[in-house]
Order: structure tokens, then sequence, then C-alpha cells
């Protein structure tokens, strides 16, 4: 018994799950073991203290500042009324609360917004990861013709007609022309300063008994145990961001199995999100199909459709009743005070 609580120590959250799976067929009390190993699966999720930049792109107050007005800039829509903000608002947890997103055209796009909270520590971004970086996400919505439907040749010309942009720039990347390589640089550098606000969680794990119920406590244990959450939704952001198959998408909503057909663990697997926020961020899922963290907990303790490219972590967890309001208290720690947000004036 004692060395499967060390491998659980040494695997870290992603792998406490199986462990756990260990001890209690060894006739361990699970609840016992989680309460015992809760220190150590605290210091898993303890928040880094600086945001990751990437060497080809790294972090400057001018291109963060450029970044922010360009973020905001409803010129980078075809009819100049949306702004990258207008479906990541930072008011709704940088993401829109619709079940899909909806583009410049009115029409509803096949998937919801995704929240842009710590995509400084996410890597191939999107819902089927098709983005190798957060540099190059900018122009797939800027350019797509269902939503901001603008061409990277009007937007710098748009941009390069306004003095203001024309010194800001200057400013961030030296002399020269605006392009889309700088704009998706400024854009990605300001995103990549969107890190959600320390929430009741954060503080009970640095040391606050008193900051989060004893129901919460308990769902944590589940959390990290007989749930399996912690096998996906790992680390300070509370994501493996990996790529699964939880048993819910259909027929041609194939997520990443899109982009590698010949796969059959990637068919109708879609990016683990972020729990941060999760409780300002409903409806949930790639499609929004899910209303309440309570049905996100009923649709796992049910283990999904059961085929081959569901991943090998789903299956039925047999949780009471009691079980799943302790999951869905905890959950509810992990949402952090709302912040107040301006806008920063345009350049003309």
């Amino acid at each position: 018994m004692r060395n499967a609580r060390l491998t659980a120590i040494a695997l870290g959250a992603g792998g406490i799950a199986a462990c756990l799976t260990l001890l209690l067929s060894s006739g361990a009390s699970v609840s016992d073991e989680a309460r015992s190993d809760r220190p150590h699966w605290q210091e898993q999720y303890r928040r880094p203290t600086d945001i990751p930049f990437p060497h080809d792109n790294p972090y400057s107050e001018a291109k963060s500042r450029l970044g922010r007005m360009l973020f905001f800039d409803p010129a980078f829509s075809d009819t100049q009324s949306r702004s990258c903000a207008t479906c990541h608002n930072p008011s709704l947890s940088w993401g829109d609360s619709l079940p899909r997103a909806i583009g410049a055209k009115h029409e509803v796009l096949p998937l919801r917004t995704p929240t842009l909270l710590n995509v400084a520590w996410i890597s191939r971004l999107g819902w089927d990861g098709h983005f190798r970086d957060l540099e190059a996400v900018a122009f797939g919505p800027i350019t797509a013709s269902n939503n901001m439907n603008v061409s990277e040749k009007v937007l710098v010309e748009r941009l390069s007609a306004i003095p203001g942009y024309v010194s800001a720039f200057d400013t961030a990347f030296g002399e020269g022309a605006i392009t889309q390589r700088k704009i998706e640089l400024a854009l990605a550098t300001f995103e990549r300063s969107i890190v959600s606000g320390e929430a009741p969680f954060d503080r009970w794990i640095k040391g606050d008994e008193d900051v989060i119920s004893e129901s919460a406590k308990r769902g944590f244990d589940l959390f990290n145990g007989k749930a399996h959450c912690a096998s996906c939704h790992s680390g300070w952001a509370f994501t493996d961001s990996s790529f699964h198959d939880i048993g819910t998408a259909t027929d041609d909503d194939l997520g990443r199995g899109r982009l590698f057909p010949t796969s059959v663990k990637l068919r109708y697997a879609f990016k683990t999100p972020t729990l941060r926020d999760v409780a300002r961020r409903a409806p949930y899922m790639h499609d929004g199909s899910v209303p309440t963290l309570g049905a996100v907990v009923d649709l796992y303790n049910r283990g999904g459709v059961d085929r081959p490219s569901r991943s090998e972590l789903i299956k039925p967890l047999g949780l009471t009743d009691a079980e799943k309001a302790d999951l869905v208290a905890f959950l509810h720690t992990l949402t952090s005070t709302p912040s107040s947000w301006s806008v920063t004036a345009l350049p003309r």
C-alpha cells in the first residue's frame, strides 16, 4: 500500500486516480487515503508566479498595450461592429456565455467560444488543436467568412490609415510597415496576460482552512480520487491540454479526429478545457450541450457512450447524490471574484 501511495505522489495529479484504484483493490478506504494524501495533491495545484512567453515573442509593455487596443477594436470585422472581445468578453470570464459562437453574419457556428483564461500555458489551441501556438490563432477567426470575415489586406489597410496605430506599431516593433505577423505577435502578447484571478481554492491550498466548506474539501478528494477528474483536469489550470473522447460527440462532430482521420483514439476527441472560473462559464462542453455543473457531473458519472474511441479514463463512476453535490461544491471554489475591466481608448 505504501508503494502505491508513493507512486501516486510521483506521478502527480494525472496519475493519482489510477493509483487510488490500486489502493481500493487492496482493501484500503479511499476516503481515508484521500484525506491523508490531500497535502500532496494540493501541492500539484499551486499557482505559478510568472507568465511564460516564447523566445520568438518575448514580453514587452509596448506590444501588450498595442495588443490590448487591437483586441477591443471593431476594425477586425467586415462591418467594423465586432471585435475579438465580442466573443471573448472579460466580464464573462473571456467567453460569451452562449452555447455556440455567433459569427459576423449572425450565423450560429459549430463550436462554442473557448475562454482565453490562462492561454499562455496551453499548447495546441482550439477545440481540435489545429492552432500550433497562440500567434497562429488570430487570423483564423478574423478571415473566416462565417466569423469576422475581413481579409488580411483590408485589415492592414485599415490600421495603416490610422496615425495612432502607425505610432503604436513603431513603438512596439521599430519603424516599418504594419503586417499580419506584427498583429499576431501583439495580440498574442496581450492574450498571454489573461490569467484567472485568485479563487477560494487558491487561498485554501495556501493554508486558509475556513475559506472553503467541508463539502468542497470532500469534493477535492473525490476530484483526485473516485471521480477521476484529475486524470485530465490536472495542474493549477486544471487541464492536461490534451484531447479526449469523453463519450458525448456524435456523427460528423469528430473533433481532433478530423485532423487525424486514421486515428481511432482521436475520433470525437476534444480539448480538455480549464476549470478555472468554471461556475461562471456555463453552458459546458465544446458544443454548449450541457447546461449546468450538476449536469456535467451526471454525464461523467454515467460514463458516456462506450465505443472504441472513448478514453480509457471515462467509465461509470458510481457516485452517490451526496458525492456529486460535494464535487460540485469543490468546482465552485475554482471561480475567482470578477475584476473590473476598462477598455483602452482606441487610437485615431
